[in-house]
């Protein structure tokens, strides 16, 4: 789950790193009140959706060489006029893709003079399982084209969570980001900071892109880019909370209702499997066969004929779907059982695309009976192979 960096910065207030004062805003009238509160003279605007290089982006109903959606304003009315032309528009980034995000919120936040800019994130390094620091002396909007062309610059401190952070973690970072004296301690301690903000709240990422020195020798977060790992929002409440649905796709909102693993991709072939990894291998294998995927759908485990229906739901509310693929193995959950769910679901949302299921495992011939005296036009495929080619000569057939 990932939240806006308004939320981002005050979460990390809370464990004591040093951040710019700012206000979030949801109309024109609430960012130039936010920048009231703020001693000025220089003020920042900032859109706030879930997607980096705001600041280079552009907006589509702007013209060509308007700003993006990072703008420095010098008077209240300057911050007037920039809220008026982000808010309500789509703002196109590197992130967002050609759609876009429409900008729903502000953050109003104090000018800062900036004598450097560096670049810190944390993630879970699966390979080591451990954290990761990483860290470079070249933050800023180009970070990207750092890792790119000079990878040397950019340093990977590792902490095992058993031995949780140390002061030698801290003093490698800072020497990492070539930093002496008072901003060396200031490293240093910030570092620990954001390890205990980090494993405190379950983060997955945590992206701090520019880390300033600012004129008079102080260490600030300037921006803040924060996710966390869903599995673990049950002991997290609080971070729950901050979910902003509209910065999501409707329809994976809609799957998380029913405990549905949904990603829309950019096919035709609707696809509905249990396991992660049986899902993967029925995306490559229907790539395999000429055509692409629409989304990738794990029903999971134990799934009933409800959730089946929604699942059926979600893949038919997708207008690119030509056809679907249900491919099921049924260890835990009975074959018969999703076979019942397959036939209410096909008959609840009057199926117009072709079906091909596969079904293995426990009870699989008491689903194919289920399946083959439905009345329904659902075509049966004996393996993984077969249903493929079969899904992608029907869709073939219907066009």
């Amino acid at each position: 789950m990932n939240i806006h960096e308004y939320q981002a910065k005050e979460l990390l207030a809370k464990f004591g790193v040093a951040i710019p004062a700012g206000h979030a805003a949801l109309t024109v009238d609430e960012a130039v009140a936010a920048a009231g509160k703020l001693p000025g003279p220089l003020y920042v605007v900032k859109a706030q959706i879930h997607a980096g290089g705001r600041g280079k982006g552009k907006f589509k109903e702007l013209p060509a060489d308007a700003k993006g959606g990072v703008r420095l304003s010098k008077t209240l009315d300057e911050v007037r006029a920039n809220a008026a032309d982000m808010l309500g528009n789509t703002l196109v980034t590197i992130q967002t893709g050609e759609a876009g995000k429409q900008v729903n919120r502000l953050y109003i936040t104090d000018g800062a003079d900036i004598a450097k800019e560096y670049y810190l994130s944390m993630l879970v390094d699966r390979k080591t399982g451990r954290i990761a620091m990483i860290v470079s002396t070249e933050g800023g909007m180009d970070i990207e084209e750092v890792a790119h062309s000079t990878p040397e610059k950019i340093r990977t401190i590792t902490i095992d969570p058993a031995e949780g952070f140390q002061p030698h973690h801290g003093r490698a970072v800072a020497f990492a980001l070539q930093l002496k004296g008072d901003l060396n301690k200031q490293a240093v301690k910030l570092a620990g900071q954001l390890y205990e903000a980090f494993t405190a709240t379950d983060m997955a990422m945590l992206e701090i892109n520019p880390l300033i020195e600012t004129t008079d020798g102080k260490l600030l977060v300037l921006d803040a880019k924060v996710s966390f790992d869903s599995n673990a929002l049950f002991r997290h409440p609080d971070i729950l909370a901050l979910r902003d649905e509209t910065e999501e796709d409707p329809a994976e909102v809609e799957a998380s209702k029913y405990d549905l693993a949904y990603i829309k991709l950019d096919g035709n072939i609707g696809c509905m499997v249990n396991g992660a990894g049986l899902a993967m291998a029925t995306m490559d294998i229907i790539k395999l066969n000429g055509a692409f995927p629409a989304n990738f759908l794990d029903v999971g485990g134990g799934a009933s004929k409800e959730k089946v229906t929604e699942a059926f739901k979600l893949i038919l509310s997708d207008p690119a779907v030509e056809g679907i693929l249900v491919n099921i193995f049924g260890g835990i959950m009975r074959c018969d059982i999703i076979a019942e769910g397959i036939v209410a679901a096909a008959k609840e949302v009057n199926l117009s695309v072709p079906l091909v299921v596969r079904l293995e495992g426990t009870n699989v011939q008491q689903g194919k009976d289920i399946l083959a005296n439905s009345g329904l036009p659902i075509v049966a495929a004996d393996d993984l192979g077969d249903a493929a080619k079969k899904i992608v000569a029907q869709v073939k057939k219907a066009a």
